[in-house]
């Protein structure tokens, strides 16, 4: 994840053992004999695709969205010409970041025939509204939300593309690796009674209250309609932890597609000197919007639960900075406590709140609220 509005790098499952009709809230790993990718003793991935798999992807139909937010030449590395020159369109939503990045973004979006849009800074969740609402109405039936720092090959894509569109009530993520190899994400859970997340080891089947990190993630736009999109108070951090979870209460499916990896470059659109350094928006809206998703979801015992977990959970966020950026701890522990205070605020003053409704050209949801909680009947 990122500076104020980038989506940095998100933490983050066995078996597909789901119920057919799609309403598991759990995040089960989908294997295949196209693709094997195996994890080896050391932590990194390796990959091998079977012979025979020769045809040229195609993604019509395809949205691909990216929030910027001053990260222009990752966009430059990560979003391959192969993406576009198999059908698909890259819409770029600019979080403005200043008058040179912004000209540099637009003159990349020149030379690449990507859609930009220029909104103000709104946050990665309001930034993807607005991209996917770009990408709808060029006519994707399909999206793919991509981070700046991430990247997935257009074979790749559309294996995840065409599995989605075969089950579009599945929101999928492929497993996703560091450059060097080394697994980041293969799933992620919500432990609802110890106030916070963890990633999945691989050693779980199916993961109850689990989530996809927002790094790559492929939808339906009718999935997307009947979910409601992101919940924008959120502005940076558990905003996909808050889209899974909606995810599953509206009937659909996380599922992590062990077929396909992406790369992803964890802290790329981090502003830091030191690489495991963190921000203090990092630190202030991790604090902030844990309790928010706790106000937004949870019953009064485990939001009483959460917040008497608070202090655990803001020296975690801290020591994920390493130690090192503890030696000036004046700024990172500072947006731990503001961070922290206005999630509290949250959760006593607005206790079970829910984001107001969003309109969805074309959905098929169970009410005029698309980000309804109960469980979501797909039309036959």
């Amino acid at each position: 994840m990122s500076a104020p509005a980038g989506r940095p790098a998100a933490q983050g499952a066995g078996a597909d053992d789901a119920a057919q009709d799609g309403t598991t809230q759990g995040a089960t790993v989908q294997d295949s004999t196209v693709r094997d990718t195996t994890a080896a003793a050391d932590g990194t991935v390796a990959d091998a695709t079977a012979a025979g798999v020769t045809a040229a992807p195609d993604l019509r139909g395809v949205g691909i969205v990216v929030v910027n937010y001053g990260s222009s030449a990752l966009l430059r590395g990560n979003i391959a010409d192969d993406l576009r020159a198999a059908g698909a369109q890259v819409h770029v939503v600019d979080n403005d970041s200043g008058a040179d990045e912004r000209r540099a973004v637009r003159e990349l979006a020149r030379e690449r025939g990507w859609s930009l849009l220029e909104l103000d800074n709104v946050g990665f969740g309001a930034g993807m509204n607005a991209g996917v609402d770009a990408a709808r109405a060029a006519g994707a039936d399909t999206l793919l939300l991509l981070n700046p720092d991430a990247s997935v090959t257009a074979p790749d894509l559309a294996l995840l593309v065409a599995s989605t569109r075969a089950e579009p009530l599945t929101m999928r993520s492929p497993l996703i690796v560091a450059p060097d190899g080394r697994m980041q994400f293969r799933g992620s859970q919500v432990l609802v009674r110890e106030g916070r997340t963890r990633a999945a080891d691989g050693s779980d089947p199916a993961l109850e209250d689990a989530w996809l990190a927002g790094t790559v993630v492929v939808l339906t736009v009718e999935l997307w309609d009947a979910i409601g999109g992101f919940d924008d108070e959120y502005f940076l951090y558990w905003e996909d932890v808050d889209l899974s979870w909606r995810c599953s209460a509206a009937g659909g499916r996380l599922l992590v597609d062990t077929r396909v990896r992406a790369v992803h470059d964890g802290g790329g659109t981090q502003t830091t000197a030191h690489p495991q350094a963190k921000s203090p928006t990092y630190y202030y809206w991790n604090c902030r919007n844990r309790l928010l998703f706790a106000a937004r979801h949870l019953g009064p015992r485990d939001r009483v639960r959460w917040a008497l977990r608070t202090p655990g959970y803001a020296v975690e966020v801290l020591l994920r900075g390493g130690r090192r950026q503890l030696l000036h701890p004046v700024a990172p522990v500072g947006a731990v406590v503001r961070g922290s205070f206005a999630g509290l605020r949250v959760l006593v003053t607005r206790p079970g709140s829910r984001p107001g409704p969003l309109p969805a050209p074309g959905a098929v949801t169970a009410s005029s609220d698309p980000r309804r909680t109960t469980p979501w009947q797909p039309g036959p």
